[in-house]
């Protein structure tokens, strides 16, 4: 028998039969979880996989990259192969042409009529139409149209897809040869922007203090040299050529990745697992690299997809101007200003590379948007 008091102050008495042991069934549980736990890499994917922009966009890159390591390998065509007498021919692709799109044919203006016989001139069949008659100082004028790839002697069985530029290169092939380098120069910075960002914001955010203050200081001193002046050092010391301009990239662009780390370890270091880690005797590096610097992996991946096409515009700006990748190689910037050269008389030869670095930079901005709010802690479960 054993005496108990209620909360009201009531006094009673219970014996020992009046207690029983109560044990666990599944029954009496309150309820069980349904599905299987989802990490946050995994929450984050299945986000993504709902964006259907953000799909649509990653798609166009992958069929933008296979395209440039494909392409040139495929092509009967090589990116530096030279005819001059099929210089600065119209884009002409099989099947295409009998609708008439596309279909290899140049209009010819100020043209005397009098020689319109001339077969060394005007090789038989690659007068189409002629239109346009007028007299000019006492000279029977006209306007031709003519099959260019006709009229420049070429084989019947030779098709340029995009054209040829001012040697006779096939445009096709040095469009995707393009696209394979500038992809190329901008991977292979943004990755090693993003190593370098990762460790000295990593070691910056982490420790805090004075040794935070130095190295954000050093930041601010790299970050303020104007970038057109570290291009043209590196070129007038190292050369133009695609290491120049990886290089050139390396300098400066990993400041926005050291900031974005340091933001997260400062938002991370002060965690209950961090100091039960920490108190538990674990190393800095390890505290560093396993257990903080996973958590910050979604902004880091999201800066770099942003970063992708700020290198390729850096990349192609810098070969429009002169200073990048130099003749005879491709670069999306090399097509863009050798195609502004003859922009008036053959149009075409810009409207290809315009459109694919169009695409690469709505694509990948597209992108990391997207992963930006796949990423996004607060969406988690969404």
């Amino acid at each position: 028998m054993k005496k108990y008091t209620s909360e009201a102050g009531q006094h009673f008495e219970l014996t020992d039969d009046a207690f029983t042991i109560a044990e666990f069934s599944e029954s009496k549980s309150e309820g069980t979880f349904q599905g299987k736990p989802i990490g946050f890499f995994k929450d984050a994917f299945l986000r993504y996989s709902r964006d259907r922009v953000g799909m649509i966009a990653l798609i166009c890159i992958v069929v933008i990259i296979l395209f440039s390591i494909f392409a040139p390998v495929l092509s009967r065509y090589g990116y530096n192969d030279q005819d001059l007498n099929a210089a600065n021919l119209p884009p002409k692709v099989p099947g295409l042409e009998k609708i008439g799109i596309m279909d290899g044919k140049t209009w010819l203006t100020n043209r005397r009529v009098d020689q319109l016989e001339n077969t060394n001139r005007y090789p038989e069949g690659s007068i189409l139409q002629v239109i346009n008659h007028r007299t000019v100082q006492g000279v029977e004028m006209c306007d031709v149209q003519v099959d260019a790839y006709v009229y420049a002697g070429v084989d019947a069985d030779v098709y340029h897809w995009l054209g040829t530029d001012y040697l006779g290169r096939d445009l096709w092939v040095r469009l995707w040869r393009g696209a394979r380098v500038s992809l190329f120069i901008a991977f292979v910075s943004v990755f090693c922007n993003v190593c370098i960002g990762v460790v000295y914001g990593s070691v910056s955010g982490y420790y805090g203090g004075k040794a935070d203050m130095v190295m954000m200081r050093i930041t601010e001193i790299v970050g303020a040299m104007p970038q057109i002046v570290i291009v043209t050092l590196f070129v007038l010391f190292f050369g133009s050529g695609i290491w120049s301009i990886i290089f050139c990239l390396l300098v400066q662009n990993w400041i926005a990745t050291a900031r974005v780390v340091r933001a997260q370890f400062y938002k991370y270091r002060e965690y209950e697992y961090v100091l039960a880690a920490r108190s538990v005797g674990v190393q800095d590096g390890a505290l560093i690299f396993r257990h903080i610097l996973p958590n910050s992996l979604g902004p880091v991946i999201t800066q770099a997809m942003m970063s992708i096409p700020g290198a390729i515009f850096t990349e192609s700006f810098l070969a429009y101007i002169g200073l990048g990748i130099q003749a005879p190689e491709a670069s999306m910037g090399v097509l863009l200003q050798t195609g502004r050269q003859v922009l008036l008389q053959y149009p075409h030869q810009t409207f290809a590379p315009a459109i694919v670095i169009s695409l690469l930079m709505v694509a990948f901005n597209t992108l990391s948007n997207s992963l930006r709010d796949a990423f996004d802690p607060s969406q988690r479960g969404a």
